[in-house]
């Protein structure tokens, strides 16, 4: 992965655009994805492009250049937003959530995946397990849902119906100690109350309660 950024990679902020108009956001984006460049800052949101393909993005290697730097001395990625928030909750002793939007099929699931995997990598060694053990939940608990029917929308003829909450859960070390996931049907405007939930935690088996 390329740490630097050139003007031949369009602006890794668009923030940065000269002028902020639709047809300059789209370019910019669709410049920066034709040179491998999925991920565009706006200000602290983070835009992601899914590639459908796997990329040399991730690992060990990556996330060492990430961790400990501020946001912005590093091109745009979910390692940078995943840095930030966990040093935000070590430092101000404060909850921090980060939230991840988009159609089906953006790759939501995935960047959680990638979140965890850098949250599991930056903490006590001892402690990565309960990491990894809320994103194979998570990772499961997908296919469960789909399980119970996806919806036809304009753009998706398989769209999920379901949101997830999911909690990590720190001791003051900032080591995790465990998590919760909600899954919520999205029909249920207004209200929260059709949910099923997953609880991790270090003494016991994950189990879902549908």
């Amino acid at each position: 992965m390329e740490d630097e950024e050139g003007p031949e990679y369009g602006k890794p902020d668009f923030v940065l655009l000269d002028q902020v108009t639709m047809e300059d956001f789209m370019r910019n984006l669709q410049l920066r994805f034709e040179k491998g460049r999925i991920y565009t800052y706006i200000g602290e949101v983070l835009v992601s492009v899914n590639p459908y393909q796997e990329l040399p993005l991730y690992g060990p290697e990556a996330i060492a250049r990430y961790q400990g730097r501020e946001l912005y001395e590093r091109p745009p990625h979910l390692y940078a937003v995943a840095n930030a928030a966990y040093k935000a909750m070590k430092h101000r002793s404060r909850d921090t959530c980060i939230v991840i939007s988009g159609e089906s099929g953006a790759g939501k699931t995935e960047a959680s995946k990638h979140i965890m995997q850098y949250i599991a990598a930056v903490t006590n060694p001892s402690q990565r397990a309960e990491v990894e053990r809320v994103k194979d939940v998570l990772l499961k608990s997908t296919c469960v849902l789909e399980a119970f029917g996806n919806a036809r929308t304009n753009r998706n003829h398989n769209s999920s119906r379901f949101g997830k909450y999911m909690d990590i859960n720190f001791d003051f070390k900032g080591d995790p100690i465990g998590g919760h996931i909600h899954s919520y049907l999205l029909e249920k405007v207004g209200s929260l109350g059709s949910s099923s939930s997953t609880w991790v935690k270090e003494t016991s088996t994950p189990s879902t309660n549908c």
